[in-house]
């Protein structure tokens, strides 16, 4: 494993240096406890009750015990301040026997920045004298890591015991979701910061596996997303767990792309699935653009494409330029598609009307869906009426037979808004143009007018 080691000194070059003191110390032995002030310790002297006792690490880093005086502890582990009390203690005693027991370890305040749902500075409490406070643990405190955050790179700076300056490691924590190299997850002193830094590209099935992991964003907080272009309420939405609705892989559950889209009340016809974005602010201030192409989603399954998303993100989902019946059908059965659509058919159909249909349904399953022709309709051809995106009207004579299945030309798939219009028969049209010409006010004198008289 390669560790990255860095001494940044006031105003000095870096320099690299050999993996030594606090870094080797903690990277090798995650759970080793280093002395500080604040540490309630249990000092036991073998055959000397009197000095037997609880003594508390002081602020300057020492001990002060019986006859020994003052013995400096700060920076040592257990076993290293064993064997330097029981050096003073040599001078005064022949062999002496001492055992040191850590009975409450002091809290550790830590700072943190960069992809980091809620930067600052915490304070932690060890959960107990074996259980010093983590890595992972402040980041969890902190409200997790986010979708952008670079854990490869994540850096941990700590004044140095030996130089002028702070060392800084680099701490991989991929490693740790990847291989579980519990390794990674350092113990922190008192002092630390920590920094995550942005990552510079985005892997779709990381950020899946991040959003599983126990210290990313927590899922089940809301959060605010943007949903604009080809989705039936554009706008801002409120996004919450929940496990009917969210994407799984592995056991994973994360607020994603596909819920948002669903929450803004599906796609319609006109989205252009392949070219979907998720828009993101990094703590920099910078936007990440990220693809997401759904058609793979739809088509081969591909969990991947469905991004997990964080509080503040956009998606954008496109206008296609074109798409076959095939594709129309394949996304109205999708599952982040619309529940329905509403189609108004007017004219002469038993019951006209504004209709909620299923997504794609055909012209002829809309007149039908309206009672089917009344006794006056011309039943060979109707009128289709469609407002476009860009603000045009599409008006469009369509031969009808009901027994046609579904075809761009005499059944086509409809969509949301379409207005199909059933004219009069021939018969029909005279029939009321008769009965105009014979109505009590004009009818009379229209009709000599008709004949000539």
């Amino acid at each position: 494993m390669a560790v990255t080691q860095i001494v940044a000194g006031l105003g000095l070059p870096q320099a690299s240096m050999a993996m030594d003191g606090w870094v080797a110390q903690q990277i090798s032995s995650p759970t080793r406890y280093v002395l500080g002030a604040g540490d309630r310790l249990n000092v036991e002297f073998f055959n000397i009750p009197e000095y037997t006792d609880q003594y508390q690490v002081l602020s300057d880093g020492t001990l002060h015990l019986p006859q020994a005086g003052t013995i400096a502890v700060e920076g040592l582990t257990l076993e290293q301040a064993t064997q330097a009390i029981t050096a003073r203690y040599a001078q005064f005693l022949r062999r002496p026997i001492i055992s040191l027991n850590l009975l409450q370890a002091r809290p550790v305040t830590v700072a943190i920045a960069g992809e980091i749902s809620r930067p600052g500075s915490y304070t932690l409490a060890a959960a107990s004298p074996d259980s010093p406070s983590t890595l992972t643990q402040v980041l969890q405190e902190a409200g997790g890591v986010t979708q952008s955050a670079d854990v490869r790179r994540i850096q941990i700076r700590r004044v140095s015991d030996r130089t002028v300056g702070t060392e800084s490691v680099t701490i991989n924590l991929w490693d740790l979701i990847q291989a579980g190299d519990i390794r990674q997850d350092l113990t922190l002193r008192d002092g630390d910061s920590i920094v995550i830094p942005t990552a510079t590209t985005m892997n779709p099935e990381e950020s899946r596996r991040l959003a599983a992991a126990n210290f990313a964003a927590d899922a089940t907080q809301p959060i605010q997303v943007a949903v604009v272009g080809e989705v039936n309420r554009p706008g801002p939405h409120t996004l919450r767990l929940n496990t009917n609705l969210t994407s799984s892989n592995d056991g994973l559950e994360a607020l994603t792309v596909s819920q948002a889209i669903r929450v803004a009340g599906g796609i319609t016809q006109l989205a252009d699935i392949r070219d979907i974005q998720v828009r993101r602010v990094t703590h920099t201030g910078q936007e990440q653009l990220i693809p997401v192409d759904f058609w793979e989603l739809l088509m081969a399954g591909n969990l991947q494409q469905d991004l997990p998303l964080q509080n503040g993100d956009t998606i954008v989902v496109p206008t296609a330029t074109a798409l076959t019946s095939a594709e129309l059908a394949g996304l109205a059965s999708a599952s982040f598609a619309a529940d329905s659509m509403t189609v108004y058919v007017v004219g002469e159909v038993s019951a006209p009307g504004a209709i909620a249909l299923p997504p794609s349904t055909s012209l002829n399953q809309a007149i039908l869906a309206a009672g089917g022709f009344n006794n006056r309709a011309r039943r060979s051809r109707v009128e289709l009426v469609r407002l476009n995106p860009d603000g045009t009207i599409l008006k469009e004579s369509i031969d009808v037979d009901l027994s046609e299945t579904l075809n761009a030309a005499d059944n086509p798939s409809l969509r949301p808004g379409d207005t199909v219009l059933v004219g009069r028969s021939g018969l029909a049209s005279f029939s009321d143009t008769l009965g105009l010409l014979l109505s009590p006010v004009t009818g009379v004198a229209s009709l000599l007018r008709l004949l000539g008289l």
